[in-house]
């Protein structure tokens, strides 16, 4: 689509701004539908705000951007992955004139709820952005210039927000990238330091903590396999592609923390009797793979049991337990291995995506419902698309996707 087609006068000149304004168009067909609808209420921000990962970088904010922004016509704002706005600070003024836009605290900045803008585009394109004046695609932001910097979780270098500076022609000048870069540079150096000083979660069977010798990442690392054939194994700057079988055996021995004699594990893993030195074989690259990648993950034996890992699958579930939904869906790439055919792996993936679905399709909160139908596994939900279609506001833009969704469910 050119966005030129759609409005020869303002058309973006910048690649990376006419870029963003088809994905606009997609989602708004005219400019003046990209408005936002959906903000937090306070119980609900307040909650979500203290659980954040980024509440504990909030202190490095504060002193490097919004002191420093105050009387000088800036707002500093911070929002999640999802460029939902959570925490703002910096000129009083400019933020009461902010809120004719909807700028606000609880309130969701994506492409897809407002259009071209800092914070959202930065997050679609994983990559700094400034937009000045009429190169927003809402005509509500015109009046505003911003400049915007995913941060990013230091283990996985997977984004876990953004921050954006607004206000007039100074928030895109030339001094605000740099100056936003190493804010945002001294909040990741915070958070790696943080999960440095943070303890194992799954310690070994005496319960102790970090070994000698366990390798450079003093954190644990992060195995990704929701949404993924195969996982990745992360650990800073370090990250190991596993085989489908491997990822499976770390997934069951890190939910396992106590170990899994061969037996155990052969039983979870394949469909029918195996050769026990087939799975020998197996553990046994694994451990090499393991032991070369630097990743400071270990693979024990008697029983078998592995240190030094988190999964992205087991946290979104911890999470979904504590009632996090938001963070259990940022948490959740989609469906767990799903070329798996082991056992106990098609157990806990559809263990996970039932309990996911159950708990967003009853959340009540339409953001979550339209978080959730963006994954592959609820294109066919018929009940998940006409919950987002009640709870969706009636003049709200994302009416129209829904419905045409629904009218191709039920054709």
């Amino acid at each position: 689509m050119d966005v030129r087609t759609q409005d020869p006068v303002d058309a973006p000149e910048r690649p990376v701004v006419a870029d963003s304004w088809r994905r606009s168009l997609a989602a708004h067909p005219r400019r003046e539908d990209a408005v936002v609808t959906d903000v937090l209420d306070d119980d609900e921000l307040a909650s979500y705000r203290e659980s954040h990962a980024l509440a504990r970088v909030m202190p490095v904010i504060e002193e490097l951007l919004v002191q420093p922004a105050r009387d000088s016509g800036i707002l500093v704002a911070v929002g999640d992955a999802d460029s939902r706005l959570l925490w703002l600070g910096g000129d009083a003024s400019v933020r009461r004139r902010a809120e004719g836009m909807a700028f606000l605290e609880g309130a969701d900045w994506s492409e897809s709820s407002i259009g071209t803008s800092a914070p959202g585009t930065a997050l679609a394109t994983g990559g700094a952005v400034q937009i000045r004046g009429a190169e927003h695609f809402s005509p509500l932001a015109e009046a505003f210039s911003c400049t915007a910097v995913p941060i990013r979780d230091p283990r996985t270098g997977d984004p876990i927000g953004v921050v954006d500076i607004t206000g007039g022609e100074q928030a895109a000048a030339g001094h605000a990238l740099p100056w936003l870069r190493a804010a945002v540079a001294a909040a990741e150096e915070r958070l790696r330091g943080l999960a440095k000083a943070a303890p194992r979660t799954t310690p070994g069977p005496r319960g102790g903590g970090n070994r000698a010798g366990a390798g450079p990442s003093a954190g644990p690392a992060v195995l990704s396999v929701t949404g993924r054939d195969q996982g990745i194994l992360r650990a800073g700057a370090r990250e190991l592609s596993l085989s489908v079988r491997h990822s499976e055996i770390l997934v069951l021995l890190a939910g396992n923390p106590r170990g899994l004699t061969a037996e155990e594990l052969a039983e979870r893993l394949y469909t029918q009797a195996v050769p026990p030195v087939t799975l020998r074989a197996e553990l046994v690259r694994l451990r090499k793979a393991l032991d070369a990648s630097g990743t400071g993950v270990r693979l024990l034996s008697r029983p078998y049991r592995v240190e030094g890992l988190e999964v992205d699958s087991m946290h979104a579930l911890a999470l979904l337990e504590r009632g996090s939904h938001r963070q259990a869906l940022g948490s959740y790439g989609g469906q767990l291995l799903p070329r798996s055919e082991a056992p106990a792996i098609t157990e806990l993936r559809e263990e996970l995506s039932a309990t996911l679905r159950e708990a967003v399709v009853g959340s009540a909160a339409v953001d979550v419902v339209l978080h959730y139908l963006r994954l592959p596994e609820a294109a066919d939900d018929l009940e998940a698309w006409r919950t987002a279609l009640r709870l969706l506001p009636p003049r709200s833009p994302r009416r129209a996707a829904v419905v045409a969704h629904l009218e191709r469910l039920a054709g």
